[in-house]
């Protein structure tokens, strides 16, 4: 399911951490890091019998149960993924990264630092890709639980953003986290700018039905009962 809007959500920026000691002394030999036991991977080293759907520079795994909604603009670039599962719900975005050093540390240090700045009191959490951030908001509808997941690659890192009940309660990740750690980014050979999200597209059977919808709600016209289409 996808929706089709002008102009783009804001992202947070994204900034990491360190390199581990093993990608130091990795990268002092010369050679590239070790591949991972785990996701999200690297096209490099991503499983190849996997369901996924194709988003560019990043591929969500099918996984039963767990709604996937994408926002585009009219000409298909993606602008805002969200998965929803029950009561709880996963925003995904890319960034581009140095490939000798991680950046999730510096972001989540901005993150914080926004926070606080708007009165919110956020935490950090151990969890299985290193430090988290947790937080109680305010939102239009009242107070709600977000958590911040930040995953360094190599020249990428993925902010995975928690919000409902996985947020409150990591243990209730469930599907999501299936997702999370299952998910393929395809970095492109482009130099980026550190912090640029990388480039997602809508598959382009998903953007020739929705362009040839619009050209049969243009061709329909306006509804003769006198009110507006939404």
């Amino acid at each position: 399911m996808f929706s089709r809007k002008r102009g783009g959500p804001k992202h947070v920026r994204a900034t990491d951490a360190a390199p581990s000691e093993a990608l130091k002394q990795s990268l002092a030999a010369g050679d590239e890091p070790p591949p991972p036991d785990h996701g999200p991977w690297d096209a490099s080293h991503a499983p190849d019998d996997v369901q996924r759907l194709d988003l560019g520079s990043l591929q969500i795994p099918a996984v039963d149960g767990v709604e996937v909604r994408v926002q585009a603009n009219p000409d298909g670039a993606v602008e805002q993924i969200v998965l929803v599962d029950g009561e709880s719900a996963l925003q995904l975005g890319v960034f581009a990264a140095p490939r000798s050093e991680g950046i999730w540390d510096e972001v989540r240090a901005e993150i914080s630092g926004a926070m606080t700045s708007d009165g919110v009191a956020p935490r950090e959490i151990d969890g299985p890709y290193g430090i988290e951030l947790a937080a109680r908001v305010n939102t239009p509808d009242g107070p709600a639980d977000v958590r911040f997941v930040g995953i360094d690659g190599p020249r990428w890192m993925v902010r995975a953003l928690y919000q409902g009940a996985a947020a409150a309660d990591p243990s209730r990740e469930g599907r999501l986290g299936e997702v999370l750690s299952g998910l393929v980014v395809v970095r492109d050979n482009e130099a980026r700018p550190v912090r640029e999200a990388l480039p997602l597209r809508l598959p382009k059977e998903m953007t020739d039905q929705a362009q040839q919808e619009q050209a049969e709600q243009e061709q329909a016209g306006p509804p003769t009962n006198g009110s507006r289409p939404v």
